[in-house]
């Protein structure tokens, strides 16, 4: 391989490395900011969060906003593999079942906003609008909506967890690509995924699992932000850390 191939698969690596961080960063910051408007309430009272989800003017609008966001997370994900992939002259198997991983994930998101922003509305309009017996009937099928909304929101956690946990390996494989502490954080940050997503199918939206949400978005929020300053180190600097392990 000539002198100009690897300096110019280093400057795409580079770019390619410095473009994943951005994506990862601003997607998860815009996700946390718009789930802000996210109706609130005890997500397991059933009762009173289907009333206040059947009021709710912004629903649809927020759901769609934060798959927007979470399709511009994938894509940095896949833009990560890309770099690794260029890091290491395509040897970073780990990084494509990643990518794979988390494309599967946003398909799962998908059909979870689809279920959550559009289903769960309606059901609970149908429920909160009905009179008599059919009011009965009605939370029957609002509670059937959110426990199969609970199912498609375990296995998008598995499926992006696992996603997260295959990047650290690869990070861990490619060397001097990325620090080794900063592939423990994507490590953690999967596991917590992992971890929502048993939480939330054993026991729905608990208290239990707003705390693992709240510890992915730290965990992601600290390493995307570490991976935007540490994807601004030039190809010499990362050999320089190379040498110095």
């Amino acid at each position: 391989m000539t002198t100009d191939t690897t300096s110019t698969r280093g400057t795409v690596a580079q770019t390619s490395l410095r473009l994943a961080a951005t994506l990862l960063l601003a997607g998860q910051v815009l996700f946390i900011l718009i789930t802000q408007f996210h109706t609130g309430g005890d997500a397991n009272d059933h009762h009173s969060i289907f009333a206040a989800y059947a009021h709710s003017r912004d629903w649809k609008g927020v759901h769609a906003l934060q798959f927007a966001t979470v399709a511009v997370i994938v894509a940095g994900l896949v833009m990560l593999h890309s770099a690794l992939e260029a890091f290491t002259a395509g040897r970073a198997w780990a990084a494509r079942v990643g990518a794979a991983l988390a494309v599967v994930s946003l398909a799962l998101y998908g059909v979870l906003q689809a279920v959550d922003g559009i289903g769960n509305k309606q059901v609970d309009h149908a429920w909160a609008t009905a009179s008599g017996a059919d009011k009965s009937a009605r939370f029957a099928s609002a509670e059937s909506m959110r426990w199969l909304e609970w199912g498609m929101s375990s296995y998008h956690a598995y499926a992006m967890g696992l996603a997260l946990v295959a990047f650290a390996v690869a990070m861990v494989a490619a060397g001097s690509v990325v620090p080794r502490a900063l592939a423990c954080l994507v490590a953690l940050s999967g596991l917590a995924y992992l971890a929502e997503g048993w939480v939330a199918g054993e026991q729905g939206f608990n208290a239990t699992h707003s705390v693992l949400i709240i510890a992915s978005w730290v965990f992601s929020l600290a390493w995307m932000t570490w991976l935007v300053v540490d994807s601004g180190r030039t190809s010499d600097q990362r050999s320089v850390r190379a040498a110095s392990r």
